[in-house]
């Protein structure tokens, strides 16, 4: 019972010192031996900052905070500009995304048992993921109206691609993806998306 009041005075105690001060005051404590720290802002920043309960301490809060002017925005995030124009920044390595033409999910599509090629199979790692991004990657380059999927069936990530009713169908886009390259490539059978 005595530690059950101990914790209880102690939890009390918290709160009350949680509310005599704002998130800005916290910050800006001087404290020996380490750096300071200045905050500038306006009124409405400092009342979106600092929970609705503590603003109505705002006399306080304002009197530490000096509001200024609003400096003009720079932009997070590199400008759009031309790739030959000097100002562009310098990029060494560049990711080339190819849109998706047909969408994954083919609308009032029914499941049904077919077959798919697939084109990778890793591991569960990052790397593996990456890997069979850049396969289908590859393979959008060359078909782009085929359905390439990239899927993390535990425990590793797959690359297949098509949706053949017919083994033969399956068997053309394994032959072409073996010319291109992808040697692995196998035909796999199982739930595949039709329209129709």
């Amino acid at each position: 019972m005595k530690h059950f009041i101990q914790i209880l005075v102690l939890c009390i105690g918290i709160s009350m010192g949680a509310g005599a001060q704002t998130f800005t005051q916290r910050l800006q404590k001087t404290v020996a031996g380490q750096g300071s720290v200045t905050i500038h802002q306006s009124d409405s920043i400092d009342k979106l900052v600092n929970s609705a309960m503590l603003t109505t301490k705002s006399s306080s809060t304002t009197a530490t905070t000096t509001p200024t002017t609003p400096k003009p925005a720079t932009p997070s995030t590199p400008s759009k500009t031309a790739p030959n124009s000097p100002s562009s920044p310098t990029n060494t390595t560049s990711t080339t995304v190819i849109p998706d033409t047909v969408p994954k999910m083919i609308r009032n599509g029914h499941k049904i048992t077919g077959y798919r090629v697939q084109a990778f199979a890793g591991g569960n790692s990052r790397k593996d993921r990456q890997q069979a991004e850049q396969t289908r990657n590859a393979i959008k380059s060359h078909y782009p109206n085929v359905p390439v999927y990239v899927h993390f069936y535990s425990p590793r990530w797959i690359c297949r691609v098509g949706n053949y009713r017919t083994y033969e169908e399956a068997h053309q886009m394994l032959v072409s993806l073996r010319d291109l390259g992808f040697d692995q490539a196998t035909i796999v059978k199982g739930k595949i998306t039709v329209a129709y």
